[in-house]
């Protein structure tokens, strides 16, 4: 399970970032929704539901 999430997770930084011409007007909120996502995952873990 914690493998399969930390896969994911690296999947979406990378694609979080504005690298391609067409995702540069995206601006915060891929980068915004992933940190959300990264910081309930943190609380999970450190919670023990994970």
């Amino acid at each position: 399970m914690g493998t399969i999430l930390l896969v994911i997770l690296i999947l979406l930084l990378i694609g979080g970032l504005p690298v391609f011409p067409h995702s540069r007007s995206w601006g915060y909120g891929p980068s915004g929704i992933i940190g959300v996502v990264l910081a309930v995952l943190l609380i999970l873990l450190l919670l023990g539901r994970i």
